[in-house]
């Protein structure tokens, strides 16, 4: 059921939503991800790694919000329930205890690389159908590659 009306055709709305159905798990799945990481790494480098994985965590969530009500508008219901993040992201396995600094920035290296992957999937998918929607995922994209390119400096 929709309660708000699309300017979208049936079909583009379907490529539409769903492009932003996986964006929103996720985002959600990254700011997780970089929280958990953020309260356990340890060593050396445990300071600036630690203050790095909050700026991660920071852009993920506005993303986040911004993909969600985005996908609000166009008349699809957003998911973030915790449920359907673990079912659907594109993200590995993130370990468990204690994570060394450098074992924490290839953690997100890895991650960050994942959901710019389908990000960018994603902005491929939705330039015809909605513009608006695809320029959403440019953004997005570009504000996850700055972070990929930041930590993959970090273990050179």
């Amino acid at each position: 059921m929709y309660v708000v009306k699309s300017p979208l055709s049936d079909a583009d709305l379907k490529t539409v939503g769903e492009a932003l159905q996986g964006a929103l798990v996720d985002l959600v799945d990254l700011s997780l991800v970089a929280k958990q990481v953020h309260w356990n790494v340890v060593g050396p480098r445990f300071r600036s790694v630690h203050l790095q994985l909050d700026e991660v965590v920071d852009t993920a969530r506005l993303h986040s919000d911004t993909v969600a009500e985005r996908a609000a508008t166009l008349g699809v219901s957003p998911d973030g329930r915790s449920a359907t993040v673990a079912r659907s992201s594109g993200i590995g396995d993130v370990p468990d205890g204690w994570v060394k600094d450098s074992d924490a920035v290839q953690t997100l290296v890895d991650a960050l690389g994942a959901v710019i992957g389908r990000m960018r999937e994603r902005v491929d998918a939705t330039g015809e159908a909605d513009p608006v929607s695809q320029d959403i995922f440019i953004g997005v994209t570009a504000d996850l590659e700055k972070h990929h390119w930041m930590f993959q400096a970090e273990n050179r």
